[in-house]
């Protein structure tokens, strides 16, 4: 079964003018088109698109990506290539991810903070940036 780009896009959750930069990238090889010149695409073109739509919410760029195709329409003998590719780009997606999670200890710790200071737990923040001000011209007035 063939699809329009207007049904690839529904079915996708992906708009129309994504689909068309990729093939305007040349990511997604072999799209047929019909008589009209409109774009047909197959099953197979969807699971493209998709695998090309999850390498760029991650932040891959367009020439690593281009350089994946390449290589596959290079056919099997590219794999190890392609696997070393996507070896080195999981690891930097590991690092990020750690750092992520960092960021989101550090909203949730500062999120916890707030809820004491609210409940009266803990002294009000604007006022320990008081006395942080207050030790900070000190310092500055011994110097």
């Amino acid at each position: 079964m063939s699809y329009t780009i207007k049904e690839a896009s529904e079915r996708l959750g992906c708009p129309a003018h994504t689909i068309r930069f990729y093939e305007k990238e040349g990511l997604l090889p072999y799209i047929k088109r019909d008589r009209h010149g409109n774009r047909l695409f197959d099953q197979d073109h969807l699971d493209w698109i998709r695998l090309m739509t999850c390498f760029r919410a991650t932040g891959m760029k367009i020439s690593l990506m281009k350089q994946m195709v390449n290589l596959a329409l290079d056919g099997d003998a590219t794999i190890p290539q392609r696997k070393a590719i996507l070896n080195q780009y999981k690891e930097e997606l590991y690092r990020r991810q750690s750092e992520l999670a960092e960021a989101l200890d550090a909203v949730n710790n500062k999120l916890a903070i707030y809820e004491d200071i609210e409940r009266g737990r803990l002294p009000s923040e604007s006022r320990l940036l008081n006395q942080m001000e207050d030790q900070h011209n000190q310092s500055i007035k011994q110097d």
